[in-house]
């Protein structure tokens, strides 16, 4: 399979995941708008995803896919089923003392680090201690789950692991609309969401587990021992945990600060939820199948085919990212009326979520690029200046988002995440170049500068068009008409985009081609490198 069908195997499956993710904001906006219960429950479900995101998918997908990689190709797969039992053990022991102590903790959690701004002893303050209890073992599940989904990719299995995060929105999507058709308040509402998480999060242990099964990988229950390959992984994975979860890590900060302000925490979310689509469909889809690839490439001392790779992977998110970062800024507005302005979200609510998500937009090519170069790093085992780097960049984001909060509210939080994410992209690269891991080949650079300028004539093309879209887009307008706008406009900027950069160069129907082959050319081509060496 080549790289570009390894990535739209990932990104597809992510784009499912990521629809129905939006179907299941636009009836969070619905039921709970912005108020103080939304605000409680996005404060409270933020938590365990910061730790997934530090301990399990950022950890794993950096320190464990090598490791375990390693072991295939040194031992054969009862060498890496040894390696995964051993691991497993250390992972569940570890998880299940976490779990307890905060638990025990989470009124003091809730109180300084969740949500600091939140009165204690106020409604709010107690509902998020509340749900907090209930969702954060869905930490210690989708860690497991991770591990399961690192053993998946480096089987080159990517389907079922990247299928699985459907099932979180499938089942709150679930609570939601049960909640609506029993005309529940927003208090019982958020605590069927709560429940419906924590479902989620062992469907999707239960489904991967199923998919290592069917790879034909089974793990039992060892006696948790730190041995020499345990140590090696946690050396590796305590760096990647903090350098993995940059983002998250920079959106608890907002929350913090954000919450002294009401409704501030559910603007942001919403806003994220919307930017999140096409960093999940290319960034995820880029970061997940880059991993193994780069490291069998490197593992093997294929040094160009590592250096094209990542010339490609970098050509193709930005060759998706940059149209999608000009329209979100363009069209912020129209996008955030159709898909959340009904029910208890306003048209107030739509002037500051539109804001926010424009501001994303911007910095939307800086984060998918940190999702392709920090393979760069990890699949040389180089944990370390990644998290070095995002030392720096919370640092930065700290004083942006103090510094700009009392001015802009939350556009100030955006913009300070933004700046943290672009400074990210900035070291990371210049880094790999200094130290002759990545060379940037003319044809990448080439036809950078051209997707640029596509672009930039495409948001040209949508600013103009959205004046003659407006009269279909305006409250009173029907969610009908508002649809049909808005996908005309997205169906210009197509056409505008494509058409322009196959005519300038910036993209040819050739580079498609010979990325949709190079799954059938590079098997043989290591065959006959691997006989010449």
């Amino acid at each position: 399979m080549s790289l570009v069908k390894k990535f739209m195997t990932v990104g597809g499956a992510t784009l499912g995941s990521r629809f129905f993710g939006f179907a299941r904001e636009m009836l969070m906006a619905m039921a709970l708008g912005a108020g103080p219960m939304a605000d409680a429950f996005y404060a409270a479900f933020r938590f365990p995803n910061l730790f997934r995101r530090l301990f399990a998918e950022g950890a794993f997908n950096a320190a464990f896919v090598p490791l375990f990689a390693k072991e295939i190709e040194g031992g054969g797969r009862d060498a890496a089923k040894r390696f995964s039992e051993e691991v497993f053990g250390v992972l569940f022991t570890v998880l299940l003392i976490i779990t307890v102590v905060m638990e025990l903790a989470m009124p003091l959690i809730v109180r300084t680090i969740i949500a600091p701004g939140f009165e204690a002893g106020s409604e709010k303050y107690d509902v998020t201690v509340k749900l907090a209890v209930v969702m954060f073992p869905y930490l210690m599940c989708m860690s497991l789950t991770a591990m399961l989904s690192g053993m998946l990719n480096s089987l080159h299995h990517y389907f079922a692991a990247a299928v699985a995060p459907i099932f979180l929105n499938v089942m709150m999507i679930g609570a939601l609309g049960y909640g609506l058709w029993t005309g529940a308040d927003p208090l019982t509402t958020a605590w069927y969401l709560s429940w419906g998480v924590l479902a989620a999060g062992l469907l999707q242990m239960a489904v991967l587990y199923a998919g290592v099964r069917h790879a034909g990988m089974s793990i039992g229950f060892r006696r948790p021992r730190m041995t020499p390959n345990v140590k090696r992984l946690l050396m590796l994975a305590l760096p990647a945990a903090i350098t993995g979860g940059i983002t998250q890590i920079n959106q608890i900060i907002g929350q913090m600060i954000a919450s002294t302000k009401d409704g501030a925490i559910a603007a942001l979310q919403y806003a994220d939820r919307l930017y999140q689509l096409p960093l999940g469909v290319v960034g995820i889809a880029v970061g997940v199948v880059l991993l193994p690839e780069l490291s069998r490439a490197l593992r093997a001392g294929h040094l160009r085919e590592a250096s094209n790779i990542q010339n490609r992977s970098l050509e193709f998110s930005l060759f998706l990212t940059l149209p999608a970062a000009a329209a979100l800024w363009v069209l912020s507005d129209e996008i955030i009326r159709v898909v959340y302005e009904r029910g208890a979200f306003n048209p107030d609510m739509t002037d500051t979520v539109a804001g926010i998500l424009a501001i994303y937009g911007l910095g939307l090519p800086g984060f998918v690029m940190i999702k392709a170069l920090n393979p760069g790093f990890f699949a040389r085992e180089d944990t370390k200046t990644p998290m070095r780097f995002t030392m720096i960049s919370v640092a930065v984001n700290c004083a942006c988002a103090i510094s700009l909060f009392p001015f802009f509210a939350e556009r100030g939080i955006a913009t300070a995440e933004v700046v943290s994410g672009w400074l990210t992209t900035a070291m990371l690269f210049v880094t790999l170049v200094r130290r002759g891991h990545f060379d940037m080949d003319r044809a990448f650079a080439f036809r950078l500068v051209r997707l640029v300028v596509a672009a930039g004539i495409m948001a040209a093309a949508l600013e103009y068009a959205s004046a003659y879209t407006a009269p279909y887009l305006r409250s009173e307008s029907g969610i009908v008409e508002q649809v049909l706008a808005v996908f005309a406009l997205i169906g210009l900027a197509m056409v505008v985009y494509f058409g322009t950069a196959f005519a300038i160069g910036g993209a040819s129907l050739g580079m498609l081609r010979r990325n949709l082959r190079r799954g059938a050319a590079a098997p043989a081509a290591v065959a006959d490198q691997s006989t010449r060496d």
